[in-house]
């Protein structure tokens, strides 16, 4: 069930009950792609560091290890130790991040596996069965992400197979809800709202989806080449079409920026692998901007990443010890370096939150982008 706790103009402060537990939204959920997030991040890291959802995907647990591995071993929850609310995504986003490897029918998809080779086929049934055996909190259903820029016709044709995916989705998971032996038979399904950059595409999808009675609803297909002001713009047209009572999701997004923007938009659910990327190659946020620790002015700087950040890097390390460690490539750099991002990111949800519940918002991000907005070299230099 989700509850809005409370809105400042289009902005939800909200809370979804789930078997795992209740996410408290705005939420910015920290992904693990292969249920693990890159940079030797444990799950009591993620406990430590205030994660409420973990996200990790269909189409790569599918192929390694196996979702009949996962199963057998008791669902994601138990196989990697993690007890809160875990999203899967479908498995759809490489229909489009793996277009040289794919060919796209009626029945769904076929692939040839990224690490092998070996021929793969996903279609909606096959998705939720999928995520039925990995026995995540939320599924997402089935669909294509068709590039932002594609020709209307495509588009157009992309979203009406998207929609019947959805329906077959829908079907398959009340099936595979019913069933003795699936692990969590109170799994929630998630649409996708889909249409590249054309509002009109967007907004009758939306009103299709919505009379499905689904669990959530998510706007896929940003992020992934339009202009921010492109995807912004979307977002004021499409969202509300969706229904405010029920959770939104923007997938993919983004930089703190994006996220902030979102939220003011009605968006109240979040994933985007750049806190943990960046935090990899050594650039971190901070509440005054971002960071390149490989920059010699570092290496003799013996302050925290951040002043007053509360996380296991800056609680105890240098930026000239954290720079070493990424020169010297150290695992233990690139882990510090995403355990803070992490934390900046999680820190940030919570702080939006307690700004809506204040009715503080507009104030708050109007406070949040001027500090984020300081050149590096202005940065304590």
């Amino acid at each position: 069930m989700y509850q809005i706790l409370k809105m400042e103009g289009r902005a939800k402060r909200g809370r979804l009950s789930t078997v795992h537990g209740n996410v408290e939204t705005p939420v910015f959920m920290n992904v693990g792609t292969v249920a693990a997030i890159k940079g030797a991040v444990s799950t009591e890291d993620l406990e430590e560091i205030g994660t409420q959802v973990e996200l990790s995907n269909t189409y790569h647990l599918h192929v390694r290890p196996g979702d009949i591995v996962v199963k057998q071993m008791g669902g994601l929850h138990r196989f990697m130790s993690w007890n809160k609310p875990i999203l899967t995504d479908s498995g759809g986003f490489q229909v489009f991040s793996l277009a040289g490897l794919r060919k796209i029918k009626e029945e769904g998809v076929y692939f040839n596996s990224h690490i092998d080779g070996r021929r793969i086929f996903m279609g909606p049934e096959e998705s939720m069965r999928i995520q039925s055996n990995l026995a995540s909190t939320i599924a997402m259903a089935f669909d294509e992400c068709a590039p932002s820029k594609a020709e209307k016709s495509y588009v157009q044709a992309s979203v009406e197979r998207t929609t019947r995916w959805l329906e077959r989705c829908k079907r398959e998971m009340r099936r595979l809800n019913e069933l003795e032996d699936t692990i969590n038979r109170e799994q929630l399904l998630f649409g996708i709202n889909q249409g590249a950059v054309y509002d009109d595409i967007r907004i009758e999808h939306a009103r299709r989806i919505r009379e499905m009675e689904l669990d959530g609803y998510a706007v896929g297909g940003l992020a992934v080449g339009e202009t921010h002001q492109e995807m912004y713009h979307i977002l004021e047209e499409v969202v509300p079409y969706l229904p405010t009572d029920k959770p939104t999701y923007l997938m993919g997004v983004g930089t703190p920026a994006n996220i902030l923007e979102s939220v003011e938009r009605g968006v109240d659910f979040f994933d985007c692998v750049y806190p943990s990327r960046n935090g990899r190659h050594g650039h971190l946020y901070t509440g005054h901007g971002k960071i390149n620790l490989f920059n010699a002015k570092y290496e003799l700087d013996g302050r925290p990443i951040e002043e007053g950040c509360g996380c296991p890097a800056c609680r105890r390390y240098s930026r000239a010890y954290i720079r070493h460690l990424l020169k010297a490539k150290e695992m233990l750099g690139m882990r510090l370096c995403v355990l803070h991002n992490l934390y900046f990111y999680n820190t940030m949800m919570a702080e939006i939150r307690d700004a809506l519940d204040q009715g503080r918002f507009a104030a708050y991000k109007r406070e949040k982008l001027a500090g984020m907005a300081v050149p590096e070299s202005e940065i304590s230099g």
